[in-house]
């Protein structure tokens, strides 16, 4: 990839040359060829940006799980090592505390994979290995799982009630998907300066008699003009004019705005920075 890359650009530079060497000197021509080559290698370049956003939010996912295995199995041995002290009845609550602790991190670890199998399957950039990662990780899960029974039923005889505790995996799973949802839910508005206020989402105020008023996100703005994306898997935003502005609060290197005259796209390079301050993004565009 990077040698096309590098070839793609020396490509482009010698038909500029060839192109405008051509002629009487006096005037650059159009170089349609350059152009073209210009536009592919941008394409190249915007697509390794993306499989490399996607593989490493798949990396975080991994290294999530692989941590609550880990944290599993040291709870796997103090609940084995209580189990075992011989006076049961006093570290009951703890035995059930770490239990319960035990099953809520394999619910977190069934959302992550659910949600990977998701992403996996409706990925625009396929990445080779992904897949078979994904169920070497299931295949972990259900060795534990059969680990997990074999605590359980332990614990049981040692006549220590554990019905009480929810031990549903997929429900679990489901809760945690839940929450994770309407973390990663985010919004966004595109528009002129006069339809942004128009619609209520943004309001001037301050300045001196019309001068110098500051644009900002209006405090009883309307969601209703907002588009709902999933900020976890949405690494840019498609924009096709000639300015852009933000206007809501997010770290400025958190992103990148990509062209000029027009401007293609934010590209978003932090996500957690980028939505931490605010959950809507506005962009103010002049066409």
């Amino acid at each position: 990839m990077k040698m096309f890359k590098s070839f793609l650009i020396i490509a482009v530079i010698a038909a500029s040359t060839l192109f405008t060497s051509c002629g009487n000197g006096s005037e650059k021509e159009a170089n349609p060829l350059a152009d073209s080559l210009a536009g592919l290698n941008g394409e190249l370049q915007g697509q390794v940006s993306e499989k490399e956003a996607a593989l490493q939010e798949f990396v975080n996912s991994f290294n999530e799980i692989q941590s609550n295995l880990n944290e599993i199995k040291e709870k796997e041995k103090i609940v084995t090592a209580s189990a075992s002290s011989g006076d049961v009845k006093s570290k009951e609550e703890q035995i059930k505390e770490d239990i319960q602790a035990i099953y809520d991190l394999m619910g977190k670890n069934k959302a992550r994979i659910n949600s990977l199998n998701k992403k996996l399957k409706n990925a625009n950039t396929k990445i080779s290995g992904l897949e078979q990662m994904l169920a070497n990780l299931e295949a972990q899960l259900t060795e534990k799982d059969l680990e997990i029974t074999d605590l359980k039923n332990t614990i049981e005889q040692l006549h220590i009630e554990l019905s009480n505790l929810n031990m549903n995996y997929e429900e679990l799973a489901q809760e945690t998907e839940v929450k994770t949802e309407k973390l990663n839910t985010a919004y966004y508005a595109i528009g002129t300066s006069k339809e942004l206020k128009e619609k209520g989402v943004i309001t001037k105020e301050g300045g001196f008699i019309g001068i110098g008023k500051s644009t900002s996100l209006k405090s009883d703005f309307n969601k209703d003009y907002f588009t709902k994306i999933d900020a976890s898997t949405t690494n840019s935003i498609t924009i096709g004019a000639k300015k852009a502005k933000i206007v809501t609060v997010h770290p400025s290197n958190s992103y990148k705005i990509v062209g000029e005259k027009p401007v293609e796209k934010i590209e978003i390079t932090n996500t957690e920075d980028f939505w931490g301050a605010s959950k809507y993004l506005v962009i103010i565009i002049e066409n």
